[in-house]
């Protein structure tokens, strides 16, 4: 009943009223936000280059779900990687030299920043695997359902009841009040091309979580300074039997991963809340990094 009368609420008064239900499962374990039930119009029925992103959806959470406010830092998948022993690849790929290079001794803990990773910025440098390693071992730890996103659920919450371009609006110069994307400095810092904006966001590279104001549904960095490898396989266009209930499709084109949400180093047209990225499971970059989500009772 109070979820039935949290979601009438956002509804009527707009989802930036609902102040979100917070949780943490444990020290250290960062903090989840609870997502509230509804439904949206997912993808767009058109492209970016080569990537048709429909056809449009209905998508319906019946339920509740939790999101983690900030996405994975190098603090926590560290604690992750001194418990299990978990071995992540080297060869991770820079955006250097106005593209992007695999680098032999580049890693999680040598992303190529030229200084030392901090252990609050958001780990990259790995790949999907890994990322399913550390929810499985978030799992085992609290004894609570932890996973990755799925493609819905990180649309439904970048979009965040809203229905424009980007989830700041349909500007794209509006992104540097609320993220970290490529802009003036970060064109100049990584030599990466590609249509830079002309505003400046304060971070020419990587920036430390939690530093751009939350969305409407108490999330930070949906959308920005890192990408997120979600649960589904990549299939385009969207398959005709992909669920509708906002899990993840793992039916099809399963030799390659879902990423979303932009980095800091790439332009704003991957930046839309439909924009649907795809690499393999053993894609190694300095741009892709892990958000969990978790089911609720």
């Amino acid at each position: 009943m109070r979820w039935a009368l949290l979601f009438l609420a956002g509804l009527l008064a707009g989802p930036a009223l609902a102040a979100p239900a917070t949780f943490t499962d444990c020290d250290g374990c960062g903090t989840m936000v609870t997502i509230p039930p509804g439904s949206f119009k997912m993808g767009f029925h058109g492209t970016v280059a080569d990537r048709y992103e429909g056809p449009v959806r209905s998508i319906t959470f019946a339920s509740p779900f939790a999101v983690a406010e900030l996405p994975v830092t190098n603090a926590q998948f560290a604690r992750f990687v001194a418990e299990t022993g978990h071995k992540t690849p080297k060869n991770c790929i820079l955006a250097m030299d106005g593209t992007y290079k695999a680098v032999p001794d580049a890693d999680w803990q040598n992303p190529g920043y030229g200084r030392p990773a901090r252990d609050d910025e958001p780990v990259v440098c790995i790949g999907w695997h890994d990322a399913v390693a550390y929810a499985e071992w978030m799992k085992a730890k609290t004894g609570k359902p932890y996973r990755l996103m799925t493609e819905a659920e990180f649309e439904y919450v970048a979009r965040a009841g809203g229905n424009t371009l980007y989830p700041w609006g349909d500007d794209a110069e509006g992104a540097c009040k609320v993220t970290n994307i490529l802009d003036a400095s970060a064109n100049r810092a990584s030599g990466v091309t590609g249509g830079p904006l002309a505003c400046n966001d304060g971070f020419p590279g990587v920036a430390p979580v939690g530093r751009f104001p939350a969305n409407a549904y108490g999330i930070k960095d949906i959308v920005g300074n890192a990408w997120t490898w979600v649960q589904d396989c990549y299939a385009m266009p969207y398959p005709a039997d992909m669920p509708t209930d906002g899990s993840a499709q793992e039916k099809h084109g399963c030799d390659r991963r879902g990423v979303r949400g932009a980095a800091w180093a790439t332009t704003a047209k991957w930046a839309r809340t439909t924009f649907r990225g795809r690499d393999p499971v053993d894609r190694i970059s300095q741009l892709f990094g892990v958000r969990l989500a978790r089911d609720l009772p």
